[in-house]
């Protein structure tokens, strides 16, 4: 599949294999900064690095830690001190974090140097590999400095997620499951129907071909790619609670969606996101800082978020809610868990 931005248009390529294929769809015959992570398997990075003319390969930290302004001057420095030129390129085989640090610095160096994406998790295999969102965190809060900056081709190997845990496999699911309860309620049935994970390449496929059409329309977020942020106001929020330990970024977008659902919606989603071993209960979550963190998020404009909201699966509106209506939307959730 091709995401069509004019001159910034790039193919998508979801096939068994391609990763050891690399050299057949990017220009690898320069420098080339392999950037990887020590919680990804070697031989992926590696595998790129071998077809490489000018390989220069660097593993960062495993975790979301890694994502920020101390590793994404690191790369730069590398890039410098390798003698990187504005013709030479920076190559992600990792998870979202890796990518969008990557992405980062590839926009920024010599302003900027071409990127390609070869996701190697679940969750960036069906979102974060596209679309151009590159960032890195700050003071804790998530993606607050970053750049639209799109990839020149994005590599998505189903084989590699043979080497994933069970738990992060669900963890990609949850951005899936966000597609699919906001736009696509054939891709919902699939999850209803348990068959997710045993047709993991239509669900890719299904939830990229979704992004795919949404950034084509409105790249910068100015309208209609709101809607990928479904779940993630409060999951940031979530996600950005400092005491918080163990929740992986899917888990929290999972926890956010079911505040913005109506009750029939959300009772079906609460079902699919138990079957995959989502949480579903914010349990012992200091949601006074949860609430904190919201005000911080950068799709706010200072006096609240453009909300996205489900009422029935399948299909998602748009809602103006100050940061009040927010917190008294997520209160009303939880009461209704407390009761339940």
């Amino acid at each position: 599949m091709t995401l069509g931005l004019r001159d910034r248009s790039y193919d998508i390529t979801v096939e068994r294999g391609c990763l050891s294929r690399a050299g057949e769809y990017l220009d690898l015959d320069r420098r080339v900064l392999v950037v990887t992570d020590d919680g990804v398997p070697a031989k992926y990075a590696d595998t790129v690095a071998c077809m490489c003319s000018h390989p220069v390969k660097l593993v960062l930290p495993q975790g979301e830690g890694t994502k920020c302004l101390a590793r994404f001057e690191e790369i730069l420095t590398v890039m410098l001190g390798e003698g990187f030129s504005r013709g030479d390129c920076v190559a992600a085989v990792g998870g979202g974090v890796i990518g969008d640090l990557a992405g980062f610095a590839a926009s920024a160096y010599m302003r900027g140097v071409d990127f390609y994406n070869i996701p190697t998790t679940s969750l960036s295999q069906i979102d974060s590999s596209i679309g151009g969102k590159t960032a890195v965190d700050l003071c804790g809060i998530k993606n607050i400095v970053g750049a639209f900056y799109q990839p020149r081709r994005v590599l998505v190997d189903p084989d590699v997620l043979g080497t994933l845990p069970e738990r992060q496999l669900s963890n990609g699911l949850a951005e899936a499951v966000k597609m699919a309860a906001t736009c696509d309620a054939e891709l919902f049935g699939i999850f209803e129907r348990g068959e997710a994970k045993d047709r993991i390449d239509e669900v890719i496929e299904r939830s990229l071909l979704i992004k795919k059409r949404v950034v084509e329309q409105d790249e910068r977020e100015g309208g209609l790619r709101r809607v990928l942020n479904f779940g993630h106001t409060i999951g940031h929020g979530v996600e950005s609670e400092e005491e918080l330990h163990g929740l992986y970024h899917g888990e929290c977008v999972a926890l956010g969606m079911l505040p913005m659902c109506s009750p029939e919606a959300a009772a079906r989603l609460r079902r699919v996101l138990r079957s995959l071993g989502l949480p579903t209960e914010y349990g012992n979550i200091d949601i006074s800082r949860v609430k904190a963190a919201l005000t911080h998020d950068k799709k706010g404009d200072g006096g609240g978020v453009t909300a996205v909201l489900v009422d029935e699966i399948g299909s998602f509106r748009f809602e103006r809610m100050t940061y009040e209506a927010l917190s008294a939307r997520l209160d009303g959730y939880l009461e209704t868990e407390r009761g339940a």
